[in-house]
């Protein structure tokens, strides 16, 4: 089975009204759906809830791959507001203080067919002070709040975890048209996720 993990049902629903003919349109927070092959489940926003939900998706459920997919900042120019990035390497980004992280860096493989490819970092705090920006600029490509959390616990469990992040805006500038081109973001998701499925899934 294959676990879908997005972060709010906001970012679900342009997906679960789609899927299975909109079987999993109740989804809400906590409360994963599934089907013979699909697990459906919200973590809820930041590390801890995504940590705590994860380990009860691969505890409870017999899940082969985890896949997170949703919204996330871009640190980085080069990535255009809208774009689909296929995540290969993923973050933990608020212990920076430390010489040797106790989360390094994990490698993901990339399933999808996406606009381009790069590194998440996760982070509770917003990237806002230009120093800290220009730091994770050097590292890293796209920012969230729940993508390192979820990998960790799958490779916790034995089990692969792909990520995709469609970007809603630049870290540290102002998007006047966010309402709409994060709209636009959870649609492209729904539609790589609808696309992966029907290459993943038996006919």
């Amino acid at each position: 089975m294959i676990g879908l993990v997005f972060t709010t049902t906001e970012e679900a629903h342009p997906f679960v009204d789609t899927y299975a003919d909109g079987r999993f349109s109740d989804l809400g927070p906590d409360a994963p759906l599934h089907d013979d092959h699909v697990l459906v489940s919200v973590s809820g926003t930041g590390k801890v809830r995504s940590t705590l939900h994860a380990e009860r998706v691969c505890r409870d459920h017999n899940v082969t791959a985890l896949v997170h997919a949703g919204t996330c900042t871009a640190l980085t120019k080069d990535i255009d507001i809208g774009a689909l990035v296929g995540v290969t390497a993923v973050l933990e980004g608020d212990r920076i203080e430390l010489s040797a992280p106790s989360y390094p860096q994990m490698p993901l493989e990339v399933p999808f067919e996406t606009d381009t490819q790069g590194i998440l970092v996760t982070q509770d705090h917003v990237v806002q002070d230009s120093e800290d920006r220009s730091y994770w600029q050097r590292i890293a490509d796209v920012n969230d709040s729940s993508g390192y959390a979820l990998a960790y616990v799958a490779a916790q469990h034995g089990v692969s975890c792909h990520i995709a992040k469609a970007v809603t805006a630049h870290a540290g500038e102002e998007n006047e048209s966010f309402q709409k081109d994060r709209a636009a973001a959870q649609q492209r998701i729904a539609d790589c996720l609808l696309a992966y499925l029907n290459d993943q899934l038996p006919a």
